[in-house]
């Protein structure tokens, strides 16, 4: 059944992904809204849907839809800046429509309770990208955790630092009230990733928080995680300068490749959504939970089990 859709936050880095989804699992993007207007990829993708760059007269048009079955919008997806995420959630559930909505979902555990009181309020549900959980190496290394001895613990060092620009301080990115910093912004899919492979969160130290990365460590019921976070050029190591990004994820000693199978995972996750097997609030409930806490956690340098980027920080 071919469904209706329209997208809020249209010009920004990961919309392009959900209109590639939207159209590749046979759906329609319907009508699509953004403050700024470069948003040429639409006509490769849904040269049909109706634009704004004005919220009250997208929610009038994206209203009026919703008059005539033909017409009616299905699913509001939303790739707003991430302090826009609950609002905007809330106004795709007060249409009527089911939501899909891009990472961090919201900054806090009580933001998540708003959205299941309206979820309630208007019957329809709201649905994550989490699209790490589908990607191949991901489910393999889930299975042999769950394959080994109940009372291991894996021994995890994740890295993983995305150079920016100066332009990245100029924009939302760059202003803490809107993506809430560094360790939720960039980090969020993978602390939900580390969730999902070694069970729950039992313990959380900050050793690092600035503005450019963030470094720690979270304990889960099968892992020990010693976690480093930046958007610093100067952090990336010497085996891949001239590169812009390093990411890296040992698991006792051995390197988990992790380079390839990015491409498809956005489309994979509206497929299992639109087959009713997608991820809701309670699934998105731990890694904002972990975000927040890092947030508000003082950093305690003097921890032991530090990631050995921080080390080079602190000596």
């Amino acid at each position: 059944m071919k469904r209706n859709f329209a997208l809020i936050g249209a010009a920004g880095y990961i919309a392009p992904r959900h209109m590639h989804a939207i159209k590749e699992t046979g759906n329609t993007l319907a009508v699509a809204y953004d403050i700024n207007d470069s948003v040429g990829i639409i006509d490769s993708l849904a040269p049909d849907a109706a634009f704004f760059t004005e919220f009250e007269s997208f929610y009038e048009h994206a209203h009026c839809l919703q008059r005539r079955q033909a017409t009616a919008l299905d699913y509001v997806s939303i790739c707003s800046p991430n302090h826009l995420h609950h609002p905007h959630i809330a106004a795709g559930l007060r249409l009527g429509c089911d939501v899909i909505c891009e990472k961090p979902l919201v900054p806090t555990p009580g933001l998540l309770d708003e959205l299941s009181l309206v979820e309630s309020e208007t019957g329809k549900s709201v649905f994550t990208v989490l699209q790490l959980r589908h990607h191949q190496t991901i489910l393999k290394l889930r299975d042999k955790v769950a394959s080994a001895r109940a009372d291991t613990k894996f021994d995890v060092d994740l890295s993983y630092i995305t150079s920016r620009g100066k332009w990245y301080a100029a924009s939302w990115k760059g202003d803490p009230r809107k993506s809430f910093g560094v360790a939720t912004n960039i980090g969020v899919h993978f602390f939900d990733m580390l969730h999902f492979i070694f069970g729950k969160q039992q313990a959380s130290v900050v050793h690092y928080n600035a503005e450019h990365k963030a470094a720690g460590f979270l304990e889960y019921e099968r892992a020990r995680v010693r976690w480093f976070l930046s958007i610093d050029a100067s952090d990336l190591p010497a085996e891949v300068k001239g590169k812009t990004t390093y990411r890296s994820i040992t698991v006792n000693g051995e390197e988990l490749e992790f380079s390839e199978g990015f491409t498809d995972l956005h489309t994979m996750s509206y497929v299992e959504i639109l087959a009713g097997r997608g991820y809701g609030l309670a699934d998105a409930r731990q890694a904002v939970e972990a975000v927040n806490a890092i947030r508000n956690s003082k950093p305690n340098p003097s921890h032991a089990e530090r990631h050995p980027f921080t080390q080079r920080l602190l000596a």
